[in-house]
């Protein structure tokens, strides 16, 4: 099994300052995924794609024949209304052994108390708070723990709304020590935006594999079929979740036609069926609930497919940062990857924000982050390397909140550092690749993050010594005042 450390540097793509630099200015053929990547791709977003295992199994000029070759089924996934405009509207057709009808039917499962989809305040599970709030890095299990796979090891952070009113968001951490084994999971609630920060994630999805590293994301959209093996090991990230709306390109407005992520950049699976005659066990969420059915032959035995609602990665070395050359800052919009539209066309219910090596140039400016409030709630995670934007301490695998219209900004040394000097031309975040999930909406704060030992509050003291330097210019201000009231 191939991982990160085939490579002989395992961080060598968490040393690049671009994607482009592996290619060595044109000296090395140009080359589309990592080198120890495990799978081929098609490449584009929100394209209508089609895959073939056995080359002539699609059938062409319908999607429902009579027979289709092989004696396989013809499967729909419709995930829009069926009315839905062309532009947004989204299914697939797979063409498969079994179809997924064929199982045992759904036993409830217990409740994962380390998990949450009921963010509204009546919920006792769940906090308010205006704290701007912080978590180490969650412990991943070790083998006395027993063994805990992708779905065992998920916990909710914090969201907003509740998923059977079509409209919110979760935000989580999964740890996990064991790959899933004859065992797959079913997102019945919305899409999952999966974000590894240690160890690669090798899934199967019933359209194709897909080999997702530190540094990528991937898409798991609602109703999906999905399984994650942990070829490097024990394994952690953090996943935003969405529902009633999907993922897309953030539009460019007068950036004009390049830059940010660009569609050619993101990657979608190519067919590769799977046929066993064996117990396989499917996990479904549904309202936030678990339940599970069983079935003894493989949920990926799909041989053919065609459609536009199909699971992607991206790989984030790959985005082409934007900003100010010449005075301040830009927005942090610049520094959007995806992002999930809300029932108010003015705010998105969603966005992926990376922050990564980038230039940093601007004269006779503040370079930190300037002190600000702003109307987003704001959860951020750190996949390597170091983030001089966060005010605490920031290691890969913490988590950090601050909710919509909290101040928050830099200690004093670090404004008094960047006020003094006249700052260099210079790359910044080099070595770094940090994430934010950023909503329009309000998050609430679940009892796992709430009580976990690994929380800790942005300690207020260190804004302390942001002194009063007004002052210190009284006479000339009374002088500047007098003059103008003569």
């Amino acid at each position: 099994m191939c991982s990160t450390t085939s490579l002989s540097d395992p961080k060598e793509y968490q040393k690049v300052f671009h994607w482009a630099g592996t290619q060595k200015d044109g000296t090395v053929p140009s080359y589309a995924t990592r080198r120890n990547d495990l799978y081929k791709y098609q490449a584009g977003f929100g394209n209508v794609f089609e895959s073939e295992a056995v080359p002539g199994t699609i059938p062409q000029g319908q999607n429902s024949p009579r027979n289709v070759r092989f004696g396989l089924y013809a499967e729909q996934i419709t995930a829009t209304a069926f009315v839905a405009p062309r532009h947004a509207n989204k299914k697939a057709w797979l063409y498969r052994v079994r179809p997924a009808v064929a199982h045992r039917g759904f036993t409830e499962l217990p409740d994962n108390e380390d998990t949450e989809s009921n963010f509204l305040p009546l919920n006792p599970r769940i906090h308010v708070s205006p704290t701007q709030l912080a978590w180490h890095p969650f412990e991943i299990p070790d083998n006395s723990s027993g063994e805990i796979d992708f779905i065992s090891g998920l916990k909710t952070i914090a969201g907003s709304g509740d998923p059977t009113l079509r409209e919110g968001i979760a935000t989580h951490v999964y740890v996990a020590n064991a790959s899933m084994i004859k065992r797959a999971f079913v997102n019945s609630d919305g899409e999952f935006l999966i974000v590894p920060q240690q160890g690669a994630l090798d899934i199967q999805t019933e359209f194709g594999p897909l080999f997702v590293q530190p540094g990528e994301i991937v898409v798991i959209q609602r109703g999906l079929r999905f399984r994650v093996e942990l070829p490097d090991g024990p394994s952690r990230g953090y996943i935003l979740e969405i529902w009633g709306t999907c993922f897309e390109l953030p539009e460019l407005g007068p950036l004009g036609s390049n830059g940010l992520a660009n569609a050619r950049d993101f990657l979608s699976p190519i067919a590769q069926y799977e046929i066993t005659q064996e117990p396989w066990e499917i996990i479904y969420k549904l309202g936030g609930k678990f339940f599970r059915s069983t079935q003894n032959h493989s949920p990926f035995d799909v041989v053919a497919w065609h459609g536009n609602y199909i699971p992607y990665k991206y790989d984030m070395t790959k985005f082409v940062n934007v900003g100010s050359i010449s005075v301040d800052h830009m927005d942090p919009s610049i520094f959007c990857v995806l992002t999930a539209k809300s029932r108010d066309i003015t705010a998105p219910l969603a966005d992926l924000l990376i922050f990564s090596p980038r230039w940093d140039v601007a004269s006779h400016s503040y370079r930190p982050p300037y002190y600000h409030r702003n109307a987003a709630s704001e959860l951020m995670g750190l996949i390597y390397g170091d983030y001089g934007g966060r005010s605490d301490d920031f290691r890969p695998g913490s988590v950090s909140f601050e909710c919509g219209m909290v101040p928050h900004g830099v200690a004093y040394e670090e404004f008094k550092a960047a006020t003094e000097h006249a700052p260099p031309v210079t790359q910044i975040s080099e070595g770094s690749m940090a994430v934010m999930f950023e909503s329009s909406r309000s998050f609430t704060i679940t009892d796992y993050a709430w009580n976990s030992s690994k929380k800790h509050e942005h300690e207020p003291k260190m804004w302390d010594n942001l002194v009063d330097n007004f002052s210190k210019h009284s006479d000339e201000v009374a002088a500047i005042l007098a003059k103008t009231n003569e």
